[in-house]
């Protein structure tokens, strides 16, 4: 028995394992106790690590279609297809004919960012999509446009802060989203017992909002006009205090004068939340000895998402809590890939989408815009499409259209580990080998901790014969594609490589050596300020009125106070045992009740005529779904919310403990029209439905 230390990849908590393993199985897989990050939390998902080692679904060899039919072929065989049926669109149609689409799991290891321009850098394409639109851009965009890059992304101080405003966020069951916080329940508590308050902003009583001192229900798609409200009621009352970083503002009053008109008591009639209570909580902020305003999914996948999460900012600056010890803070990573030679800062409208016109941002368009691209006829139609560790079908807006999209396609590789919703669709699959049968460190998690801290992951079972990493596998098929198009082939340092070079250039002067010398890992101490010399703006100021954020500001007096508010909207949510939609091949993580219900208030409930446990139709404008209704008061009145991620009763998908557990998918009736304007961000949150009995 031999007991291996690293950390989980599954989700952003980056949780430290101890992996007990036994002539190559694994026996046991604990918290490790001695990670001075995690300190030995563990949820559900890691224990499933060792389900996703054994799952009997998970492909090993190189998978190639033929009609409905799938066969095992060798690399060399794959990568010679994969480049001929790419180059084939490319040389008749242009290289904006073919798309590329990199899922979440794309973070989660490194090969994948190391070594994804070996390949995708040969495609010269405009039609960049990835899961960055579905969750986060509005988020990533405040960091260019404010801070002059887009992963220089303030981080809430949970451990010093002494008022936690949180909008649309549910760490106990993420575990933390853009803010990288393993074992979030104690460092909440601690924040009580310190005599802190935890407040959260959100139309369901989450598992988190059942353990603030305040939570407040608020209207899906209305957190605009709250934090208006609070930002107005700062300016009036004379609490606006920027302290040390005032000089460093530019836009800041331009910004604060046009906010000042959205009153609490206007931002009440539309949130729904008392104008009293939004001057409190504002006044409460703003004495509070250290305070942080934090939003994640409920605020970005909405039709005000870059709206929020600007205005989070504009919270945070007014009240002096930006950079602040406490506050709001950015962090100093190991190896810093904002640093990195090649880091892009981001970029927004360079061109836009050519059916919908919809705007380039970080140089990718939104996958909202992804379907109609391949539907629709002309030059520049989407023909073929590489994705890499992601499943669009489930996981975005209009999933019934893109699958009509994908159906249409010339040619299509996926690389991933399963036949599911999207790869089946595919002419071929490429699975690389599994988390644990490869190193990794954590390049983006890092960067978004609560602490600066640094650790190598080793890899704890062999790699099987003839099996490849991920970065292996991209750069194979770079180096066959190459050729068919005329190129070089990018040649890259190994990962290890790459890593040794920026710990050794980074701020702690570190190495792969004293990575590996500390086996549950390094603190490297709290978050500190590093205003204004860590910025990376060009004159080292912060942009408090980016154009783009005023001129959808001038446009709210139509589009969040005109107008009358949906009778129903529907709002989605997440479980701990759950991961996106790719973690329900694993009987330990979908076991117990049936999690895919439609949960509704008691009081809609009894007004509509359903009854506990009812199937129910529910109607968007794209489309519907039957699903079983469940009565909670958990949702608001007019609120409905259905699970993301199921749906897994597809035909042709290999999925054999999901198809069992099918669900629903909410993506069925997600609208690919309703999107954040600014960005493009899929508005998964406070969509119009219906709901109505089945007849028969």
């Amino acid at each position: 028995m031999t007991t291996h230390y690293r950390a989980c990849n599954l989700c952003e908590a980056i949780c430290g394992l101890a992996i007990e393993v036994e002539d190559d199985r694994i026996v046991a897989i604990r918290g490790d106790a001695a990670d001075p990050f995690s300190r030995g939390h563990i949820c559900p998902k890691a224990v499933a690590l060792q389900d996703i080692q054994n799952d009997p679904d998970r492909l090993h060899a190189p998978m190639r279609r033929d009609g409905d039919r799938w066969h095992e072929i060798g690399w060399d065989e794959a990568f010679a297809h994969a480049a001929n049926g790419i180059a084939a669109v490319i040389q008749a149609q242009g290289g904006d004919a073919v798309a590329t689409y990199q899922g979440n799991p794309s973070v989660h290891n490194w090969g994948l960012m190391t070594h994804a321009a070996a390949y995708l850098g040969l495609i010269r394409t405009r039609n960049r999509y990835s899961a960055t639109s579905v969750d986060q851009l509005p988020f990533q965009l405040a960091g260019f446009w404010m801070y002059g890059h887009q992963l220089l992304l303030p981080i809430p101080d949970i451990d010093r802060t002494g008022y936690f405003l949180m909008l649309g966020a549910n760490p106990l069951v993420s575990n933390g989203s853009l803010m990288t916080v393993p074992d979030v329940a104690k460092r909440l508590r601690a924040l009580q017992a310190r005599g802190g308050r935890l407040v959260v902003i959100d139309p369901r009583r989450t598992e988190t909002a059942a353990v603030a001192d305040e939570h407040h229900f608020i209207r899906p798609g209305t957190d605009a006009a709250f934090l208006l409200g609070l930002l107005s009621t700062l300016a009036g009352e004379g609490l606006v205090r920027t302290g040390r970083l005032g000089p460093h503002l530019d836009g800041f009053e331009l910004a604060l004068a046009r906010i000042v008109p959205f009153t609490a008591e206007r931002a009440a009639a539309i949130c729904g939340i008392p104008a009293g209570e939004i001057r409190r909580i504002a006044r409460a902020f703003a004495a509070a000895p250290g305070a942080v305003c934090y939003g994640r999914m409920g605020v970005s996948t909405q039709v005000h998402g870059s709206l929020c999460q600007w205005l989070i900012q504009l919270v945070n600056i007014a009240t002096g809590n930006l950079d602040q010890v406490g506050g709001a803070l950015v962090t100093k990573p190991a190896f810093d890939i904002i640093g990195a030679p090649g880091s892009r800062p981001g970029s927004y409208g360079r061109w836009t989408s050519r059916v919908g016109g919809r705007p380039e941002a970080l140089g990718e368009l939104p996958v909202a815009a992804l379907a109609e691209e391949m539907l629709t006829p002309g030059p520049g139609q989407i023909r073929a499409l590489v994705t890499i560790a992601g499943n669009p079908v489930l996981s975005t807006p209009n999933g019934r259209q893109l699958e009509r999209g994908l159906a249409g396609l010339d040619f299509m590789v996926s690389i991933d580990p399963y036949l599911n919703e999207t790869t089946r669709h595919a002419d071929l699959i490429l699975p690389p080998t599994s988390a644990l049968e490869r190193d990794h460190y954590d390049m983006t998690f890092n960067l978004l901790a609560v602490r600066n801290v640094a650790r190598w992951n080793p890899v704890i079972l062999p790699k099987p014969d003839g099996a490849l990493d991920d970065w292996q596998i991209l750069e194979g098929l770079g180096a066959a594609l190459a050729p068919a198009l005329g190129q070089e082939p990018k040649r890259l340092p190994k990962p290890v490589r790459m890593l040794d070079a920026g710990l050794r250039a980074g701020p702690y002067g570190l190495s792969l050596d004293a990575l590996q010398a500390a086996p549950h890992g390094l603190d490297l101490g709290p978050l500190e300020p590093s205003f204004p010399d860590r910025l990376a703006t060009a004159d080292k100021r912060i942009q408090c009125a980016p154009l783009p954020l005023l001129a959808a500001l001038d446009r709210l007096e139509e589009t969040l106070f005109g107008g009358i508010a949906p009778e129903l909207v529907l709002i989605g949510r997440r479980h701990v045992r759950s991961n996106n939609s790719w973690m329900h091949n694993f009987a330990r993580l979908v076991k117990g009740k049936p999690r895919c219900r439609l949960l509704m208030h008691p009081q809609d409930l009894g007004r509509y005529g359903f009854t506990e446990g009812q199937r129910v139709r529910v109607t968007s404008r794209i489309g519907s779904l039957d699903v079983e209704v469940a009565g909670t008061d958990e949702v608001m009145p007019g609120v409905v919310s259905l699970p993301h991620g199921w749906g897994h009763s597809r035909e042709g998908v290999a999925l054999g403990v999901a198809q069992a557990h099918a669900g629903v998918s909410v993506n069925d009736l997600t609208d690919d029209a309703f999107v954040d304007a600014v960005s493009g961000n899929a508005a998964l949150n406070g969509l119009p439905v219906a709901v109505a009995a089945i007849a028969g």
